[in-house]
């Protein structure tokens, strides 16, 4: 069974291909988004539940023209994730069918859509779905909200991350911090094979991004680029074991 989103920025296409989805008995789930922003969004909401989340999305029904970003601009910064979902073309122009099958897009859908087409693309979805790797455990970007655009920022250019309630700010190397709204502990889980180790209860910190370790009248403080951060009693020995073996290895 599939989980859905559909993509089209003309509210009447977008209705007429709800309905057709919904009346598939393969599409367990289908939401609906008018442009390319709010997909994204909804994308990285996928993301923050992981796959087997309520929110996860498998496939993408996506129009190609719409305002700001078009549909092959979304499917190429979706190529950024781990395991993006898979992508459906639905479009009334024909042109562009090479440049969507570069993009590994599963099936290219003319409108105006016919029931019968539209099954054979979800058939084409739900083999594909069956036959893929497993799903990764982290992805290598991570959507921020920048100004009311979703921005793609590379994990690797974060140097630790700052819980803020329910949020988490994440600091880059190029000193830009922006504010996501997922807790460091999923963060934590997330990124833990990445390198990154918890050294307090409101900071996350990528290992080989930290410079400095010191030990001052009983407490530990590690220095990330100009910021120093504390490091809690709970956590100075796992964080000292890390640091000793990767200065080792």
């Amino acid at each position: 069974m599939l989980r859905a989103l559909a993509v089209d920025d003309e509210e009447p296409a977008l209705a007429e291909l709800l309905y057709l989805l919904r009346s598939d008995p393969r599409i367990h789930s289908v939401e609906g988004a008018t442009d390319a922003t709010e997909a994204l969004r909804r994308i990285g909401r996928a993301l923050d539940a992981g796959p087997g989340g309520e929110e996860a999305v498998d496939v993408l029904f996506l129009d190609i023209h719409m305002a700001g970003l078009t549909g092959l601009d979304v499917a190429r910064l979706l190529a950024g994730f781990a395991r993006p979902p898979l992508v459906v073309f639905v479009t009334a122009h024909e042109d562009f069918a090479v440049q969507a099958f570069d993009l590994k897009a599963v099936d290219y859908v003319l409108k105006p859509v016919r029931r019968e087409r539209l099954a054979e693309a979800v058939a084409r979805v739900a083999e594909r779905a069956a036959t893929a790797a497993p799903p990764a455990t982290v992805a290598d970007r991570i959507p921020v909200e920048l100004g009311g655009v979703t921005r793609l920022v590379a994990v690797a250019d974060i140097t630790y991350a700052e819980a803020q309630g329910d949020y988490a700010r994440l600091h880059t190397a190029d000193g830009a911090g922006h504010l996501v709204r997922i807790p460091l502990t999923t963060l934590e889980e997330r990124w833990q094979p990445l390198g990154f180790v918890r050294v307090h209860r409101s900071h996350l910190v990528a290992l080989h991004r930290i410079d400095e370790l010191r030990l001052d009248g009983g407490g530990m403080t590690v220095r990330v680029g100009t910021a120093e951060i504390a490091v809690s009693r709970r956590h100075a020995g796992r964080v000292r074991e890390l640091l000793m073996r990767r200065a080792g290895g």
